[in-house]
């Protein structure tokens, strides 16, 4: 009886042991970006983002007739893969867009909105 008490115990202090190391862990749906690999202009069609490493950048799209001095202001964050956008508008107020980073390479930016549309960019400079 003493022995199987002691294995309970045991069994009860290794549990809770993994347990709490397990809780201190990073969630594995969490995923992680390397923000610098954001910098630069980025294409989708006739869609153009430049993000700064100071946290600002401008969008502009050719086929709305906009070029790119007329190009749209906003400030931007990028956390672990929820990248957000501050629009800056011309009349005082901010527009928020927050996105899904789902791919973000040397080469390719892969995000999606909270509706679920999806947008692949190529890096072009």
């Amino acid at each position: 009886m003493k022995n199987l008490k002691l294995f309970l115990f045991a069994f009860i202090a290794v549990s809770a042991t993994i347990i709490s190391m397990s809780s201190c862990s990073k969630n594995e749906t969490e995923i992680g970006f390397d923000q610098t690999l954001l910098y630069g202009k980025w294409q989708e069609n006739t869609l153009f983002e430049v993000y700064k490493a100071d946290g600002t950048g401008y969008t502009w799209d050719i086929n709305d007739d906009v070029t790119e001095q007329e190009a749209q202001p906003f400030t931007w964050t990028l956390e672990e893969n929820v990248l957000t956008h501050i629009h800056i508008m011309e009349m005082g107020s901010d527009i928020p867009k927050r996105y899904t980073v789902t791919n973000l390479t040397a080469t390719t930016l892969t995000y999606e909105d909270d509706f679920g549309k999806k947008h692949t960019f190529s890096k072009v400079q």
